[in-house]
């Protein structure tokens, strides 16, 4: 299953850059494109507000 960025992100930018297979989308809020992520928990890992989490 996917990962999901939930209203906590605040779009800093970090998971972006650590997502091996580039799931992750800018905007307001972040998102993950679920046919992309191969839910290897790396952003997760990585974002400062724990806004990431499995779907």
């Amino acid at each position: 299953m996917a990962h999901v960025i939930s209203d906590d992100c605040i779009a800093c930018g970090t998971c972006i850059s650590e997502c091996p297979v580039e799931a992750i989308s800018e905007g307001d809020i972040y998102s993950i494109n679920p046919d992309i992520c191969t839910d290897c928990g790396t952003c997760a890992e990585v974002c400062p507000t724990g806004a990431i989490h499995e779907g």
